[in-house]
């Protein structure tokens, strides 16, 4: 699909040749932030509680944050002066990214400008995904382990 096609599915016009596609602009918070193990069972990747928030504007720009509910609070509330457990437990209990986000052949595009974990800004990353009512499911690219994030958002009303 092209970026106008896109663009416009994004803000709900959707032209006829692409009437099945859904309309993702809008808020929506973290439901469940899962991982599906190589031998097919699901784990909680941020604790039993997870929060966070995506938002996808009418032009295909979105900003995603997860976090771990169960993250420890520094010990010193000057940030710089954390011990490196605390610096592990902020960045694995968290992740953030922004960029944009399109919908190609079927797949959820999201084309990552900058992430807490360095290593995606730039990237390209191309997720299977399932809409079902105001419930959007995606499996994120398999990690080095062999693990497959799941994420689940409810559209906020």
């Amino acid at each position: 699909m092209n970026k106008h096609i896109a663009g416009m599915v994004l803000a709900g016009v959707v032209p006829a040749a692409h009437a099945a596609l859904p309309d993702l602009a809008g808020s929506w918070s973290l439901v469940a932030a899962d991982v599906q193990r190589p031998d097919g069972s699901i784990e909680r990747d941020y604790g039993a509680a997870p929060r966070g928030r995506l938002f996808i504007d009418a032009h295909g720009r979105y900003a995603l944050q997860i976090f771990k509910a169960e993250r420890p609070r520094f010990a010193s509330a000057d940030k710089a002066a954390g011990t490196g457990d605390e610096f592990r437990a902020a960045v694995l209990g968290s992740s953030t990214h922004y960029g944009t986000i399109a919908l190609e052949d079927g797949m959820l595009v999201f084309r990552i400008e900058a992430a807490s974990f360095p290593n995606w800004e730039g990237t390209t990353q191309r997720r299977s995904f399932e809409l079902h009512g105001d419930e959007l499911r995606y499996r994120v690219p398999a990690r080095p382990d062999g693990g497959i994030p799941v994420s689940v958002w409810r559209r906020m009303r």
